[in-house]
């Protein structure tokens, strides 16, 4: 056996929570067996954010309950015990990579992607466009973005065709009341209800069969209360000759669910919608231009069509859709951390099967990578699993064939020199003792909420979100101190 491993883990998201899940058990297996990778490993998962699970808790849309659950499953394994939370520090400014890699053998970014890819078109700068991962952001009660949000728009562009733009839509869609059951916040709560809004439109570049929405979130759309989903059967016929679509259908399971629910929506024409907010789906519409001066007063689109390999060309005809808000949903881009090498053109932390490389492609002793910050921002919770797993595979077979380097500071008693390194910094930290007693006091402010009316009558709360960080850090530290 050789001696005990010692991992930092940066990012305390699925992607992280994973990698040390698996590496905990991966040890334990071969500890098990005798294998010579480590005695024992001590694990200890930084985050910037005082609460755990990442874009789970400050990226899903509130009214996802299914996919929120993931983070029952998350919580089991931190709190196993095998896994140490420490949140509220900043790598690269509250604690520097270099300082981690003198007490640590290994350590593992997982800091996934957190900022819009950008959409280069003009005037795409003006006031009233915006980032979905900013009003994401904010819905969502993340403690670093204002708790204001500007809804002014009677009529909204939604640009992107995956999962992202439908969350968008659908939110600043729904009536709040059908919000509260959720864990969304006050301030949000508040926002939406001030919203004018009557009309969101959804725009992407391909046809009806090539959108990148998972069924159950197109499912979702025809269920929200007084929100008609209207789609056009000029896009369906534009679509019509596609051949590509043609073969995705016969081969596809996914894609005839959702062909099946958009076919659905086609209405005759005449058709009266009688729902006090509409949300449309457009398809074939590639942007090209926000129009406007001082502010957004409309997009322009060229209309697209299938050319039989999945993409599309311009068919140089355009059309303006007035309106007085965008929201880009093109994706995600993950952001460099200070001591990290970054590739800039593709986002992610250069890397071979996780282990991080540098200008010259060899890898760098003990630095890893996983989730999107390793592959880019695609992909769901499985394909998370599938590079946790390769990553920490990596990182195991280094310890085994003694490539990792030993770290040069003693972790101290029970490993606390770190905590002694951030205390004497003034780093007010939280722990998974904190999150517990921080998420008891959520949930302790769902039991106790009240409706306000009689509209609201009869609402549910599980939880409530609370929002600033120093009350998140307040009550995390007084809850780990009371039990300290």
């Amino acid at each position: 056996m050789t001696r005990s491993l010692r991992v930092a883990i940066v990012g305390a998201g699925p992607a992280g929570i994973y990698a040390g899940n698996i590496l905990s058990r991966q040890v334990a297996a071969l500890r098990q067996a005798q294998e010579p990778a480590a005695s024992d490993v001590a694990i200890d998962l930084f985050e910037s954010l005082p609460a755990p699970y990442g874009l789970i808790r400050y990226g899903v849309a509130p009214d996802h309950p299914r996919i929120k659950g993931i983070v029952n499953s998350l919580h089991e394994m931190l709190d196993a015990g095998t896994i140490r939370l420490i949140g509220n520090v900043e790598v690269g400014r509250d604690i520097t990579v270099d300082e981690l890699r003198e007490r640590y053998d290994a350590v593992v970014f997982a800091t996934g992607a957190l900022r819009d890819a950008p959409l280069d078109i003009p005037g795409i700068e003006l006031p009233g466009s915006y980032g979905a991962a900013d009003v994401v952001a904010w819905y969502d009660g993340h403690p670093d973005v204002s708790r204001e949000w500007p809804l002014e728009a009677e009529q909204i562009a939604v640009i992107g065709n995956g999962n992202v733009a439908l969350d968008v839509a659908r939110v600043l869609a729904k009536h709040p009341k059908d919000l509260l059951s959720t864990d969304v916040p006050a301030n949000v709560v508040a926002g939406l209800e001030s919203s004018p809004v009557t009309d969101v439109h959804v725009f992407g570049r391909r046809g009806p069969t090539h959108v990148k929405f998972t069924p159950i979130e197109l499912r979702e759309l025809g269920e929200v209360p007084d929100v008609d989903v209207i789609v056009y059967d000029d896009d369906f016929e534009r679509a019509a000759d596609d051949p590509h679509a043609e073969q995705l259908f016969a081969s596809n399971n996914q894609v005839k669910v959702m062909t099946r629910t958009l076919n659905g929506w086609r209405k005759p024409a005449g058709h009266e919608y009688t729902a006090s907010r509409r949300l449309h789906l457009h398809f074939l519409h590639a942007p090209v231009e926000v129009l406007g001066t001082d502010r957004v007063e409309g997009v322009r689109f060229e209309r697209t069509r299938p050319v039989g390999d999945g993409t599309v060309e311009g068919t140089g005809e355009f059309v303006d859709v007035p309106v007085q808000a965008v929201y880009r949903a093109v994706g995600y881009a993950s952001s460099p951390v200070a001591g990290v090498p970054f590739d800039e053109r593709r986002a992610v932390i250069p890397n071979d099967g996780g282990r991080v490389t540098d200008a010259a492609g060899a890898p760098i002793p003990g630095v890893y990578a996983t989730g999107w910050i390793k592959r880019g921002p695609v992909g769901l919770i499985g394909h998370t699993k599938g590079d946790a797993l390769e990553t920490i595979t990596n990182l195991l077979a280094d310890a085994s064939a003694g490539a990792l380097p030993a770290p040069s500071v003693s972790a101290g008693a029970d490993g606390d020199e770190v905590f002694e390194l951030l205390e004497a910094r003034g780093i007010r930290f939280t722990t998974w003792t904190g999150w517990l007693g921080l998420d008891a006091h959520e949930r302790g402010l769902g039991e106790a909420w009240e409706p306000a009316d009689a509209a609201h009558a009869g609402v549910v709360r599980e939880r409530v979100k609370v929002v600033p960080r120093d009350e998140q850090v307040e009550i995390s530290r007084d809850v780990a101190l009371a039990l300290s």
